[in-house]
């Protein structure tokens, strides 16, 4: 769960820090205080991208960091070791976003700097936000085939597997139908090509070692003259003293004369004695070996002149058909394959054609019966979304999961799924773009949340926005069922209806001030007596009275009893 969270130089927050806790944390503040500001910067924790604009005016970065606690390390894991990402023994992870003025935001887990899509793959396991983005998104119909796989099991996923694989296999060999489905000028048109291209490739009879072995030769050949010079050099000073210098020879010499005369006063010096010698006969052979390296070394400028030539024309290839010779024989393998085919249209013709019908028929197969597991899954998502609006005070509904017919092969099946709804008995189902209102959109989210919420290990939802549309009974029926939810999961909610925020296990409340000419946002956590304070102004707007006071303790109270029993 989300344990803490840290804001600095943010937009209109200076610096924040926020101590979350488990259950129900509700958020309440005026208008404009500052709360989409905290949810931005909790998602751009998440991996939402980010942008200069939020830094604070005069500062050089803003600094965003979530501190979690991994209660049940199962999913997560794995993750982390793919990413080369610790976590130390108490479970927590530290998730910080950089934002710089002048350079590249910077995403980092535990210390370790990651990609943005390295990092969704981490919180989505951690996080899942309810906004104002979901509820596009489920007015979407191309996302309820997404919606209604997220309720099934591994045989579901294992069926979507299935299909993929066929699918893509299904769509290579198509292309390849298509690429053979060409007229006969441009067949022997492009026979052509292909021949001549494996031809020239195969006249200058190419190894992958030649990429090494030529240029190695090459430098050698073309700097003997250099060669020879410095290995001369070097013999100078292994045997022939100067005026000014004794060689390498003279000095071992002289070593072994003096360290002779020294091991008769010690007999621990022999083994230095010994060893000099043996050294001594290794240098008489290594300058032996030199002087025959120097003897027969020879400038071939015919081997020279033909290295040069192969070596013009293995770039020339490379130009053409790669940037190694690795690459230049992959791609004349590559059109030899090509060749073979066009050769042997007719044989390939109809050889992809069996392969597209065989793949077809497995396509149908499975897509059949990943509609029927789709329907199976429907039929209890029917009943209980059914089940969670009528507790959420939508009564008359009714909700169905339509399967529309396609003969179109797709990477997911063959269903076109959409949700349709009747909020009022007697009406027809219509698509949910049509017929709910913002309050029963929301209802209806939550609604899918509920179940979710009972099957999934995301530890922490957070809503914003849950109670647009809504008041009253209906509000106190959400909020009971969010505090449900908060039974299984951490929930942060930002919300501004009383009979929410009267469920509150943590309750926040965040200001607008003004520190130093400049608008601030602070957050601070509430005591039982300033609770009653904020619900009444919830209640009752900016003037306090001992009415709303009353009444905003008598339903902190009453929602204290609700909580027992919920």
């Amino acid at each position: 769960m989300l344990i803490e969270l840290n804001i600095k130089n943010f937009a209109i927050i200076e610096e924040l820090k926020i101590n979350f806790t488990k259950g129900l944390n509700i958020i309440t503040g005026e208008t404009g205080s500052g709360k989409s500001i905290l949810i931005e910067a909790i998602g751009i924790i998440l991996g939402s991208r980010s942008s200069r604009e939020f830094i604070q005016s005069g500062k050089e970065k803003a600094l965003l960091e979530g501190v979690f606690h991994i209660e049940d390390s199962s999913t997560i894991r794995p993750i982390l070791d793919e990413y080369s990402i610790d976590m130390d023994e108490d479970n927590i992870l530290i998730i910080s976003k950089e934002i710089y003025l002048n350079g590249p935001s910077l995403s980092r887990v535990n210390g370790r700097n990651i990609t943005l899509s390295m990092l969704k793959n981490i919180t989505t396991k951690l996080v899942d936000i309810f906004g104002q983005h979901e509820h596009q998104s489920l007015l979407d119909s191309s996302n309820h085939q997404t919606l209604v796989d997220s309720f099934g099991d591994k045989e579901l996923f294992e069926l979507k597997e299935q299909i993929k694989d066929y699918y893509q296999n299904w769509s290579n060999e198509k292309n390849k139908l298509k690429n053979l489905s060409i007229n006969s000028s441009e067949r022997d048109r492009e026979i052509d090509i292909l021949k001549f291209q494996i031809e020239e490739i195969n006249d200058v009879r190419l190894t992958k070692d030649d990429e090494s072995n030529l240029e190695i030769e090459y430098k050698r050949l073309s700097n003997i003259e250099e060669i020879s010079n410095l290995m001369e050099a070097a013999l100078l000073h292994m045997t022939n003293e100067s005026f000014d210098s004794p060689s390498i020879s003279a000095l071992m010499n002289r070593s072994i004369s003096i360290m002779n005369n020294a091991k008769k006063f010690d007999e621990n010096i022999i083994q230095f004695y010994k060893r000099l010698i043996d050294i001594n006969y290794e240098f008489q052979d290594l300058y032996r070996e030199v002087q025959n390296y120097l003897e027969n070394i020879d400038i071939d400028s015919e081997r020279l002149n033909f290295l040069s030539e192969r070596i013009n024309i293995v770039n020339k290839l490379k130009k053409k058909y790669g940037n190694t010779i690795e690459e230049i024989l992959i791609f004349r393998d590559k059109s030899q394959e090509r060749l073979n085919e066009l050769l042997n249209f007719e044989k390939e013709f109809e050889k992809t054609n069996l392969k597209i019908l065989e793949l077809e028929n497995k396509l149908k197969s499975v897509s059949e019966k990943l509609t029927e597991k789709r329907k199976i899954i429907s039929k209890k998502l029917e009943k209980d979304i059914k089940n969670e609006l009528s507790f959420l005070n939508m009564t008359k509904v009714d909700f169905k999961v339509d399967f529309g017919e396609s003969s179109i092969f797709t990477s997911e099946g063959q269903d076109k799924i959409e949700f349709l709804i009747s909020t009022n008995i007697g009406e027809d189902l219509k698509p949910l773009s049509k017929i709910v209102s913002g309050g029963e959109m929301s209802r209806i989210m939550l609604a899918f949340k509920s179940i979710l919420a009972f099957s999934d290990k995301i530890p922490t939802m957070i809503f914003d926005e849950i109670d647009t549309g809504i008041s009253g009974r209906t509000a106190q029926i959400v909020g009971e069922k969010i505090h449900q939810i908060s039974n299984n999961h951490q929930v942060i909610c930002i919300s501004h209806l009383p009979q929410i925020t009267a469920l509150a296990d943590s309750h926040f409340v965040i200001n607008k001030v003004i520190l130093e000419n400049k608008t601030r946002t602070i957050i601070n956590r509430l005591s039982e007596e300033d609770r009653v304070k904020e619900m009444a102004r919830l209640l009752g707007g900016v003037d306090l009275t001992d009415t709303t006071l009353k009444h905003a303790y008598e339903m902190i109270e009453m929602s204290k009893k609700i909580k027992k029993n919920n």
